[in-house]
């Protein structure tokens, strides 16, 4: 956050305006790029998300996966015409191989839907210099698709992938859906 404050101290000083949709300077574009990148948990600056994750609540880590990316994809929907496009696909390239190939190896939950949240981050990143109307659509599917696996995890308890085996026992209708 403080890092977006600068970024836009620094263009407000360049150029005399506090409208973020006008960055002209490359310093100020790199830094937002940046802070955008490390608040949403993209790679290579995701190394805080699974852990974070981890740690927390099944409905904190919720939170954290939808509700925490609406400020940073909302700015990014504002200002990816004035980010730098090769970045942009460069962050998205590395963050959906890095978020699919390291969830592959995961048995905890909460770890597995933080580094699908970074894939999934990664193709929204890759699409939003290029059509505004399919990031939306692509910000809303991400956001029901992943409250309602963390909603269907939340009603079971379980925390890892082997507990997933029994939720049958517990919850049969839920093992159904």
């Amino acid at each position: 956050s403080s890092m977006i404050l600068l970024s836009s101290t620094m263009n407000a000083w360049k150029m005399g305006t506090w409208d973020i949709t006008q960055l002209s300077t490359q310093p100020s574009t790199t830094l937002l790029t940046i802070a955008l990148a490390l608040k949403l948990g993209l790679a290579p600056m995701h190394f805080w998300l699974p852990e974070v994750m981890q740690g927390t609540t099944m409905s904190t880590a919720m939170i954290i996966a939808t509700w925490q990316k609406l400020p940073p994809i909302s700015l990014l929907h504002i200002t990816s015409n004035q980010l730098p496009t090769t970045v942009l696909f460069l962050l998205a390239l590395i963050s959906t191989l890095i978020g699919g190939w390291t969830g592959l190896n995961q048995t905890q939950l909460r770890k597995i839907l933080a580094f699908s949240s970074i894939a999934h981050l990664g193709w929204i990143i890759i699409i939003s210099p290029l059509s505004k109307n399919l990031l939306t659509l692509n910000i809303i599917i991400y956001l029901i698709m992943t409250s309602s696996m963390f909603t269907t995890l939340i009603m079971s308890t379980a925390k890892t992938a082997k507990d997933l085996g029994t939720t049958w026992t517990t919850s049969p209708t839920l093992t159904i859906i």
